[in-house]
C-alpha cells in the first residue's frame, strides 16, 4: 500500500506567457516557492527571441509567470537566475543544455506546492500538460528508452499528443505523487535524418530529472538544488540535503512510536491524517498501516502534516504521558523549517473568519496585531499600511506562523504563540457575536491542541478584551517620515517637481495623539511611489478618526535637508470610494489640498545645537512681525544681521529669490532656529514674489497653514490659475518629532 499520494491529477499548472500577451509560451515546472524551472527555448520564445539563442536574457524585462488551479489561478513576474543555453548539436536530433531558473518576484500562490521530483526510468507512464493549463490538454506518454542526458517518450495513437506549448512542463507519474522530468520537444526529423515524419508521429523526448539535477549543479545552482523536493523509496517527498530531513525525521519517530505504537491505531490517525490534506485514503485493510519512518517523513516534508496529525491525537491523549509525548511531537516540529503551526483546518477556520473581520472593518487586524504584537516587526501587509485586504490575509498568517512563540508562563507549559495572540485581539473587537465566538472557540481548540496553559490563554483575553474597551485619545497629527530611496539621487535636484511625482521613498507613517502618545501605523520595507505615500496617509487618517467627529487636518512630513524640496503636497492620496465604486477610483485630490502639509527638519537640530531653545525662545517672544525677505535683505549675510538683530524674536520668515540663493537663506533660517518659513518652491526670482501674495504671507502667523492649505486647494483643484507652489516648513517646540526607536522582542 502507497501511503499519503498525492491527488490522482496534478491539480495546478506553471506557465510561462508570451510577453504582453495572455497566451502560453510554454510551460514550467515550481521548484520552490520562489522559483520556476523551464526550458532555456521556452524564454527564448515568451521574449520574441530565435528558439535557440545562446545569450542569457538580461534588459529584456520580467517575464510572466501564469499559475492554474481548480479554479484559481495567479500571476507573478519573474528574471532568470540560472540560464543553461539550448546548444545544437551537429547531424542530431537534439540539443544539450536548454535550462532556465526564474526567480518569482513575490511567493507563488499558497495553494500552488512545489514538484516533487524522482529518477526518470525506462517503462514509466507520465503524463504533460499544455502550457496553456487546460485540463483538457494532458498526454500520455511512456518512457520508452532512458540513454545519458535524454530521455525519449513515446504516445499512444489516441488521445493528445505532445507538441508545441508542451515544452518546459513536469512529466508527472500517473498518480502526480512526482515529476521525472522536463518535456522539452516533439521530435520534428528532417528529411536528411535517419527517422521521416511518419515514424515519430507520437515521439518526444525529454530532460531527466538525473540530468537537470547535473546541469544545476554543473551551473553553480547548488542553492537551487537545496530547495528541490526529492521523491524517497516510500512515496514521500524529502528536501534536497537529505540528510536533514533524515536527522528530522530520526528524532520524530521514537516520540511517534510512543503515541502511535498499535498499527491499527497509527492505520486510523493515518488515514484521517490524509483525509485532512487532501490525499486519497487508502481502505481499511487487515494489518495495513504505514511504518512509524514512513510517518515521520511525511510529518517533516508536508507542511500541514504534523499539525493535523496532533488535532486528531490531541482529544485522544490518556494520561501524562501521551500528553507529554505529544508536547514533544509539537516542540521537535516547531525546530522544523517546513513544519506550519496550524492543521489545514484551523488555517482555513482562522481565515474564513478574518476575512469576515476584514470585509467589516479593514482597519481591525491592523490595529489588533500593533497592540497584540507590539515587540515584533509586523509582517510586510500589516506593517506596510493601516488597512488590509482580503487578499492580504493569507500572506499575514502565513507570516505570523513563523513568529516565535512569547515568553513561556510559568510551570514549563508551552508560550503562547504570536498568532493566537493576534486571534484573542481580534476576537475582542470583532464587530458581531458570531465572529468573536467563532475566534474563542477556534483559539480554545488550538490552546487545546498545543497544550497551552487556560490561565496563559486567559491572561491574553483580558489584555485583549481591556484593549478593545479603552478609549484612545484623538489624533491630533499624522507624522510622515521620508527617505530618499538610494535609486532617486538627493540633494536639490531630487525635490524638483516633476509629472507624476517621480522618484521613490521609503516612508513611516505614524499617529500622535492628544495625551502624547504615538504609534507607527506603516512601514512599507521597501521604497514608494509618491501616490503609494500619499494613499498610506490618507488611511492613516481615516483609520485614526475612530470615533472622533473632528478628523485629523495635520501632517508633519519629517524630511532631511536634501527632502526640503520635495513635492510632497502635490502628491495623490487616491479616495476610499475606489473599492467599493469602480468607476469612482479616478477621482483624486492632492495631499496639500485635503491636508495641512507642513516639512519638518530634525536634522539641522542635530547640526545647530542652540536651534531648538532659539525656536522655543522665538515661539515665546509673541513677535508679531513676519520677516519678509525681498531685494533689501537677500544676501546670506543682510539676512544673518538682521534674524540676530532687530528681527530676534520673529517667529516667521517669507523666503523670496532665485533658487539657489533661496536654498542657502533657508539653510541659515533653519540653523538660527526660525520655526516658521514660507517660500515659493517654483519661484525662479524676485520678480516671482508676487504670486504668493494670494496667501497675505505676512498675515496672522497661526493661520498660515490653513491658508496654504486652501491656496492649494484652489491650485491642484484647478479652480485658482497659479504657477505658485508654496512650500512651508512649520517647526513646533512643544509638538516634537517622535521617537523612530524600534523595540523588537527579544525572544
Amino acid at each position: 500500500m502507497t501511503w499519503f499520494r498525492s491527488p490522482a491529477a496534478a491539480g495546478t499548472r506553471v506557465s510561462l506567457l508570451y510577453e504582453g500577451s495572455s497566451k502560453a509560451a510554454g510551460a514550467a515546472a515550481l521548484l520552490s516557492p520562489n522559483r520556476v524551472l523551464t526550458c532555456a527555448h521556452v524564454v527564448n520564445d515568451a521574449l520574441g527571441k530565435d528558439l535557440y539563442a545562446a545569450e542569457r536574457p538580461g534588459a529584456a524585462g520580467p517575464l510572466t509567470v501564469a499559475f492554474r488551479g481548480s479554479g484559481a489561478t495567479g500571476h507573478r513576474t519573474a528574471t532568470v537566475s540560472v540560464w543553461v543555453p539550448p546548444q545544437r548539436r551537429p547531424s542530431a536530433l537534439e540539443w544539450e543544455g536548454d535550462l532556465a531558473v526564474l526567480d518569482l518576484d513575490e511567493p507563488a500562490p499558497s495553494w500552488l506546492r512545489p514538484v516533487v521530483w524522482r529518477d526518470m526510468e525506462e517503462g514509466q507512464e507520465l503524463r504533460a500538460w499544455h502550457g496553456g493549463g487546460e485540463a483538457i490538454t494532458f498526454a500520455d506518454i511512456v518512457v520508452r528508452l532512458k540513454e545519458g542526458r535524454y530521455g525519449y517518450l513515446d504516445g499512444r495513437l489516441s488521445g493528445a499528443a505532445i507538441g508545441p506549448g508542451y515544452s518546459g512542463g513536469p512529466l508527472w507519474t500517473r498518480d502526480a505523487s512526482s515529476v521525472a522530468g522536463l518535456v522539452v520537444a516533439h521530435l520534428m526529423p528532417e528529411e536528411t535524418q535517419p527517422l521521416r515524419a511518419q515514424q515519430a508521429v507520437r515521439r518526444s523526448w525529454a530532460v531527466p530529472w538525473q540530468a537537470v539535477r547535473e546541469e544545476l549543479a554543473r551551473a553553480g545552482a547548488a542553492d537551487v538544488l537545496d530547495e528541490c523536493a526529492v521523491a524517497t523509496p516510500t512515496g514521500a517527498g524529502t528536501w534536497c540535503g537529505g540528510p536533514d530531513v533524515a536527522r528530522a525525521a530520526a528524532g520524530l519517530a521514537p516520540v511517534l512510536r510512543a503515541l502511535l505504537d498499535d498499527p491499527g491505531r497509527r492505520a486510523d490517525h493515518a488515514r484521517t491524517l490524509a483525509a485532512g490534506l487532501g490525499r486519497p485514503v487508502p481502505p481499511p485493510e487487515e494489518g495495513a498501516a504505514p511504518t512509524v519512518e514512513e510517518l515521520a517523513e511525511f510529518l517533516v516534508t508536508e507542511e500541514r502534516a504534523l499539525a493535523t496529525l496532533t488535532e486528531s491525537l490531541a482529544p485522544a491523549v490518556r494520561g501524562p504521558a501521551d500528553r507529554e509525548a505529544l508536547d514533544s511531537l509539537l516542540a521537535l516540529g516547531r525546530l522544523e523549517e517546513n513544519v506550519r503551526l496550524l492543521s489545514v483546518g484551523e488555517h482555513r477556520h482562522l481565515l474564513d473568519d478574518l476575512r469576515r473581520v476584514t470585509a467589516a472593518d479593514a482597519t481591525l487586524v491592523p490595529r489588533a496585531a500593533r497592540e497584540a504584537l507590539r515587540y515584533m516587526v509586523l509582517p510586510g501587509p500589516l506593517a506596510a499600511s493601516g488597512r488590509l485586504t482580503e487578499a492580504d490575509l493569507d500572506a499575514v498568517v502565513l507570516s505570523l506562523e513563523g513568529f516565535p512563540d512569547g515568553p513561556a508562563p510559568d510551570g514549563g507549559a508551552p508560550p503562547v504563540p504570536a498568532l493566537l495572540r493576534l486571534a484573542a485581539f481580534v476576537a475582542s473587537a470583532a464587530p458581531d457575536r458570531e465572529t468573536r465566538g467563532s475566534l474563542h472557540g477556534w483559539c480554545d481548540r488550538v490552546a487545546q491542541r498545543l497544550g497551552i496553559s487556560p490561565v496563559a490563554l486567559a491572561e491574553r483575553r483580558a489584555d485583549a478584551a481591556g484593549w478593545a474597551a479603552h478609549r484612545s485619545s484623538p489624533v491630533s497629527r499624522i507624522v510622515l517620515r521620508l527617505t530618499a530611496d538610494g535609486a532617486c539621487g538627493t540633494g536639490a535636484g531630487a525635490g524638483a517637481e516633476q509629472p507624476g511625482g517621480a522618484g521613490r521613498y521609503r516612508c513611516r507613517v505614524g499617529l500622535v495623539r492628544q495625551d502624547g502618545t504615538t504609534s507607527t501605523v506603516a512601514a512599507p520595507e521597501g521604497a514608494c511611489a509618491p501616490e503609494e505615500i500619499g494613499r498610506l496617509v490618507r488611511e492613516a487618517a481615516e483609520s485614526g478618526q475612530g470615533d472622533d467627529p473632528y478628523p485629523v487636518t495635520r501632517v508633519d512630513v519629517v524630511v532631511g535637508r536634501d527632502g526640503l524640496q520635495l513635492p510632497v503636497d502635490s502628491w495623490d492620496t487616491g479616495n476610499a470610494l475606489g473599492d467599493l465604486f469602480p468607476d469612482l477610483g479616478g477621482l483624486r485630490l492632492a495631499l496639500g489640498a485635503k491636508y495641512q502639509v507642513a516639512l519638518r527638519c530634525p536634522e539641522m537640530s542635530r547640526r545647530s545645537p542652540r536651534r531648538d531653545a532659539e525656536m522655543r525662545r522665538r515661539w515665546a517672544s509673541g513677535h508679531p512681525e513676519v520677516l519678509v525677505v525681498d531685494e533689501t535683505s537677500a544676501t546670506l549675510q543682510q539676512l544673518y544681521q538682521r534674524l540676530e538683530t532687530s528681527h530676534k524674536d520673529v517667529a516667521g520668515v517669507v523666503l523670496h529669490g532665485p533658487r539657489e540663493e533661496r536654498d542657502r537663506l533657508l539653510d541659515l533660517c533653519l540653523a538660527l532656529g526660525v520655526p516658521v518659513v514660507l517660500w515659493d518652491r517654483e519661484a525662479d526670482g524676485h520678480a516671482d514674489a508676487a504670486r504668493l501674495d494670494a496667501l497675505a504671507p505676512a498675515g496672522p502667523l497661526h493661520q498660515l497653514p490653513e491658508r496654504v492649505r486652501e491656496f492649494r486647494e484652489g491650485v491642484f483643484g484647478s479652480s485658482v490659475v497659479s504657477a505658485a507652489r508654496p512650500a512651508l516648513v512649520w517647526e513646533d517646540a512643544e509638538l516634537p518629532v517622535p521617537d523612530s526607536l524600534e523595540l523588537l522582542d527579544p525572544s
